[in-house]
């Protein structure tokens, strides 16, 4: 059973810190084993120099995991990030960031994922992540 872009707005909604719904991120897709969400350009989120802060795209790419691999597995359920590695390539100033999560790889007790960080306004890359999730139920 595929998930919806609803079922997966509520995963964001009711399972994260207060600061990580500051990002205001939305879901904007959701496949089997692959979502798509957005965060919304904020002043708030930028660094000195007007871009987009680096903590702020991490968090993102994580909680983008979290909602790819609820989509692969067809519900919610507690995970944690083992681990994550992000690689920055441009600079995001005044412009949307999509933030696409695939699942490689879905285990019983593990699961692998690609993140991509794309600026919407130039349609580049920004930013790469990996992840790695221990699946806790």
């Amino acid at each position: 059973m595929t998930m919806t872009s609803a079922e997966a707005d509520k995963i964001l909604s009711a399972n994260f810190a207060p600061w990580v719904l500051a990002l205001d991120l939305s879901v904007e897709a959701v496949e089997n084993r692959r979502v798509i969400l957005r965060m919304p350009w904020s002043d708030r989120l930028a660094r000195e120099g007007g871009a987009l802060s680096g903590q702020a795209l991490m968090a993102a790419a994580d909680t983008a995991t979290v909602i790819a691999v609820s989509a692969a597995r067809g519900a919610y359920g507690p995970m944690t990030t083992v681990q994550q590695s992000t690689s920055f390539q441009r600079a995001v100033i005044g412009s949307d960031v999509l933030i696409e999560a695939v699942v490689t790889k879905l285990g019983r007790r593990m699961a692998f994922a690609d993140i991509a960080m794309t600026d919407e306004g130039s349609g580049d890359i920004a930013a790469r992540a990996s992840t790695v999730y221990a699946l806790l139920g």
